[in-house]
C-alpha cells in the first residue's frame, strides 16, 4: 500500500509538470486556447481549501476572504491551477506551521485575487526575476532543507494569468510573509 501511494504521488506529480511544460510552450508560441465563463471564485476557493487540508504534510490554517463578487470571466480550469500553484509554494517554502490567506476584492473594473502565507517570504533582489523560467528565487535549500520543485510554477502563474489579460505582483519580505496578487478584468 505504501510504495503504490508512493506511486501514485509521483505520477500524478509527474503529469502535473508534463501539462505545466506543455502549456507554457502554447502560450510562449501563442496557441493557448481559454475557456473564458463566469467564475464562482468562493467555491473554487472552498474547493483549493478542501484540497490542500488533505494533501499538506504539515500543519496548515487556512482564512477565506471572499465576499461577493461581480460576475468576471476567467478560464477557471487555469485559474484554479494559478492559485493551485502559490498555495503549493506556500507549503513548500514554510516551516512546520504555516497560515495561508486566500482573499478577493474588486476594484474599478479588475478582481484581486490575493494568496498571503507567513513562510519565508522572497530575498529582495531575487523578486524581480521569481517569474521567470525555471528560476526559484534562491530559497530551494533554506533551513538545511531540499525544496523540490524546476522553478516552472511562477512562470505557469504570470503567463496562464497575463494570457487573461491580467497581471501578477508580489509583495513579500524574506523570514516574514509573500503575497501574491493576480488581477483579473
Amino acid at each position: 500500500k505504501q510504495y503504490f501511494s508512493i506511486l501514485n504521488e509521483e505520477s500524478a506529480h509527474l503529469l502535473s509538470l508534463s501539462e505545466k511544460i506543455l502549456t507554457i510552450a502554447k502560450l510562449e508560441q501563442s496557441r493557448l486556447k481559454l475557456v473564458r465563463s463566469e467564475v464562482d471564485l468562493p467555491k473554487l476557493f472552498d474547493e483549493l481549501v478542501k484540497k490542500f487540508k488533505v494533501k499538506a504534510e504539515k500543519q496548515v490554517t487556512f482564512e477565506v476572504s471572499c465576499p461577493s463578487l461581480p460576475p468576471f470571466l476567467a478560464d477557471e480550469e487555469y485559474l484554479k491551477e494559478a492559485i493551485s500553484n502559490l498555495i503549493d509554494n506556500s507549503l513548500k517554502y514554510s516551516n512546520e506551521e504555516v497560515q495561508i490567506r486566500l482573499s478577493a476584492e474588486v476594484g474599478k473594473g479588475v478582481v484581486y485575487i490575493k494568496v498571503w502565507d507567513n513562510g519565508w517570504g522572497i530575498p529582495l533582489k531575487q523578486q524581480k526575476r521569481i517569474f521567470e523560467k525555471f528560476e526559484r528565487g534562491g530559497l530551494e535549500y533554506k533551513k538545511g532543507k531540499k525544496v523540490s520543485g524546476f522553478g516552472l510554477g511562477l512562470n505557469y502563474v504570470y503567463r496562464v494569468i497575463t494570457a487573461m489579460n491580467g497581471t501578477v505582483e508580489v509583495d513579500s519580505v524574506e523570514g516574514t510573509y509573500s503575497e501574491f496578487t493576480l488581477s483579473l478584468p
